[in-house]
Order: C-alpha cells, then sequence, then structure tokens
C-alpha cells in the first residue's frame, strides 16, 4: 500500500487491489460459485463488505497519513474485538487460556504503538482510528464465517466475495478517472506493487484465513495479526523505517499471546 500510494489514490489504490485479487481468485475457483446456497449468499455480501470491501479503502486512506509500521499495529487489535463481537452476539465461548493470550497480545501491540509513536510524533494519529475502524470489520467477517458458512470450502467463499464486489470496485476505479491517467509513469511505477497486493496480500490470504478460521476457533485466527506488526516493523527496517529493541520485547510478547490464544481446554 506504501508503494503503491506513490501514483494511485486511497480508492484507486482499494479499487485495483479488489480487482486483481477478484480476477485471480475467480480464476482459479470460479466453479465453486454453485456450492453457495441462498441462505448462504445474504452471509456471504456481509462477509465480503465487512472483510474486503470496507478494509481495502479504509486502510489505503489511514495509509497516507500513518506509517505501514502503526497501520499493522493497530490492526493488532482484531482479536480483541473478534473475542467482544464474538461473545456480544454471537453467543461464543473462550477459555481463560484464551483470554489470557489476547489480553497478552493486546499488550503487546499497545507496547508497540507507545514506541512507535514515540519515535514519528509527526504522523496524524487521528487516522489510526480508520484502522480500528477496519478491525472490527473483520472481527464481524471472523465469526460471521465461523458461525454462518462452516459448510462451505474456504475457497468458495473468497470467490463468492470477489464475485459480490468486484463490479463495485470496477465503478469506483471508473469514478475515480483513473481511466484518463492510467498511462502515467506514476502510476505504471505503482501497478506491479498492487497486483502484489491484490493477488498475494489479498486473493491468496483471504483463501488461506477462510481455512484457518474453520479449523480453528474465531479467536486464534484473527490472533494472526498479532503477527502482522512483526512483519511489517521488519519490512519497514528494510524501508528506512526506525526500529529498536523495545519494539522486539513488544513482538516476543505478542507471540506468547498467539500460543496462549491457540490453547484450548482439555476438557
Amino acid at each position: 500500500m506504501k508503494r503503491g500510494l506513490i501514483g494511485l489514490t486511497p480508492l484507486q489504490l482499494g479499487s485495483l487491489r479488489i480487482i486483481f485479487a477478484g480476477i485471480f481468485v475467480l480464476t482459479i475457483g470460479f466453479k465453486s460459485l454453485k456450492h453457495p446456497t441462498l441462505n448462504h449468499w445474504k452471509y456471504i455480501v456481509l462477509v465480503s463488505t465487512f472483510s474486503t470491501l470496507l478494509p481495502v479503502y479504509l486502510f489505503a486512506f489511514a495509509q497516507t497519513k500513518i506509517s505501514s509500521s502503526v497501520s499493522a499495529i493497530l490492526n493488532s487489535l482484531t482479536p480483541i474485538n473478534t473475542l467482544l463481537f464474538g461473545v456480544l452476539f454471537f453467543h461464543n465461548l473462550i477459555n481463560k487460556k484464551q483470554i489470557i493470550g489476547v489480553v497478552l497480545g493486546f499488550l503487546g501491540s499497545l507496547f508497540l504503538i507507545l514506541e512507535n509513536m514515540l519515535n514519528h510524533s509527526n504522523e496524524n494519529n487521528r487516522y489510526g482510528l480508520l484502522v480500528i475502524i477496519c478491525t472490527c470489520c473483520y472481527a464481524i467477517g471472523v465469526n460471521l464465517i465461523s458461525n454462518k458458512l462452516k459448510e462451505l470450502t474456504p475457497l468458495s467463499i473468497a470467490t463468492s466475495s470477489f464475485a459480490v464486489i468486484i463490479l463495485p470496485a470496477f465503478l469506483i476505479l471508473t469514478y475515480t478517472s483513473f481511466w484518463n491517467v492510467y498511462a502515467s509513469k506514476a502510476v505504471l511505477d505503482s501497478l506491479p506493487y498492487v497486483i502484489l497486493l491484490g493477488i498475494i496480500g489479498t486473493g491468496m490470504a483471504n483463501v488461506l484465513f477462510f481455512r484457518l478460521i474453520q479449523i480453528s476457533s474465531p479467536v486464534f485466527a484473527s490472533s494472526v495479526t498479532y503477527l502482522v506488526p512483526i512483519v511489517a516493523i521488519v519490512w519497514g527496517f528494510f524501508d528506512g523505517e526506525y526500529i529498536n529493541w523495545k519494539q522486539f520485547m513488544g513482538a516476543l510478547i505478542i507471540f506468547f499471546g498467539v500460543y496462549l490464544s491457540s490453547k484450548k481446554d482439555n476438557k
């Protein structure tokens, strides 16, 4: 996103991300569109909206004002919101170890957030609220998949989801007058990054993540977002963003939190 936004607006980047991901997933999973029933489709519309459509645009706008590291760190709030939404609206059950794991992961993320705020005091942290809204969207999507779409394969869920949102994304892209500037050098330089973001970071990632939701608990599946800050900080280091030993301490706390959140009661 950081590289793609050099030549693209947030709306253009979000739309192209969905389009490239949609083309990839629909190509490999077109036959799976016949699997969802009419009852499934109403939940697929909700999942595609909350898990993909809204977050890709909100993240793109947030990325214009905050660093990629801070954005990824704030994304670590997803398990907390998944836990809360699951208990409040889906009557999910969790054990004490999972609660401790989620809390530790949250504390590790908070530690990283504060550390990054000190190192990036010039950033507009209000845009971080957009990322927090995204974590709520992801929480809704995760719980919907776990509770309402268990019968479908991950590829079927992903394919159906992109079939729903690829046309709206194309219309939004057209609204931005993208076709008037698509041949410019700035846009052409940004496109390879958006293609990678769409195919790998969205298309393939969604299929794998939906599978993880089905073979584990919603809280554990969403807890993988605790690992995102660690990866983002490493990439940020190679891209010239600041990193120190305190951030590694926060990362270790996050790893332990993810480990505990995967634990289930023996009984």
